[in-house]
């Protein structure tokens, strides 16, 4: 039996699997990356969803926050041939939340979607006075 050195691109279900995020330590979500950007009148919010629907979306503003929520199954309707040897793409439901202050309203927001990207125009309202206090919650022993 001859040893051969293993090629760089062939795949290796062992060592992918120790790429995984548990593995290596690496927590960031890769889902809904956001890019903020302040203006003179408004902050512009960017949240890449590739492979969503503009149906798919749903934007709410709940007592101060505004709450970005995005749902696809799209995968399930495909028919099943053959086995996946690598699945990445994102099936399920994600959400965002970002404290935009209690005097924006929902109809003072503005919404688009195109190419992938979600981007929402928040109008700058008076400062509020003072935001909410954290509270956390005890853990018994």
């Amino acid at each position: 039996m001859m040893m051969l050195p293993r090629k760089r691109n062939d795949f290796d279900l062992w060592d992918e699997m120790f790429r995984d995020p548990f593995f290596t330590g690496e927590r960031e979500s890769k889902l809904m990356r956001t890019d903020i950007k302040e203006k003179k009148d408004k902050y512009i919010v960017d949240i890449d969803l590739p492979g969503y629907e503009k149906e798919d979306i749903k934007i709410e503003v709940d007592n101060g926050y505004l709450i970005v929520n995005a749902k696809t199954n799209h995968h399930k309707d495909e028919k099943e041939e053959g086995k996946y040897v690598r699945k990445e793409r994102f099936v399920g439901e994600c959400s965002r939340s970002f404290y935009v202050g209690e005097d924006v309203k929902q109809e003072d927001i503005k919404a688009s979607f195109r190419n992938g990207t979600l981007k929402i125009e928040i109008p700058k309202k008076d400062e509020p006075k003072e935001l909410p206090e954290k509270k956390y919650i005890p853990i018994d022993d």
